[in-house]
């Protein structure tokens, strides 16, 4: 059975660069069963309400939705159970160290299939405030207009 490559997201989390600045990303491997599995590669998960939490010196995603398998068995898994992460020691060692500081925490951005198997980008992440979105969202409109305008220069000189 030939491996896929490259990568094929599952689920992105859109919201999560709207809600936090995002400070530093990791990829990271995913403990998950065979009906979970299955479930994704159906397509069907959801990051909303996600985080991460580092436990005893483990990662542990907590509130990922991976609906149970239509044609699984009474072997099926439940929806949202608490999956480890698998990250590298030093890894580990340093989201223990930024997270104990006031504000961070750990993210999931999206989750994808990486050379057959399942892979989830987390974000060391610190909240937005009401003011600091009202601003991103300014600069974004801010930049759309000013392209909008350039494209209607440009049309206006060589359009005819």
């Amino acid at each position: 059975m030939p491996k896929e490559i490259g990568r094929k997201v599952i689920v992105s989390n859109r919201k999560a660069r709207h809600d936090y600045s995002i400070l530093d990303t990791y990829e990271a491997g995913l403990v998950l069963v065979g009906t979970e599995v299955k479930s994704l590669r159906a397509g069907k998960a959801s990051l909303v309400d996600a985080f991460a939490t580092v436990d005893d010196g483990e990662v542990w995603l907590r509130n990922v939705h991976i609906p149970e398998y239509t044609h699984g068995t009474w072997t099926n898994h439940e929806a949202r159970r608490h999956r480890k992460l698998l990250l590298h020691r030093g890894e580990i060692e340093r989201l223990i160290g930024k997270t104990k500081e006031s504000g961070l925490s750990l993210v999931p951005l999206s989750m994808y299939f990486k050379d057959g198997k399942v892979k989830v980008e987390i974000a060391l992440a610190r909240g937005k405030k009401a003011y600091d979105k009202r601003q991103d969202i300014a600069k974004r409109d801010a930049r759309k207009e000013v392209e909008r305008a350039m494209g209607r220069a440009v049309k206006g000189k060589y359009g005819r």
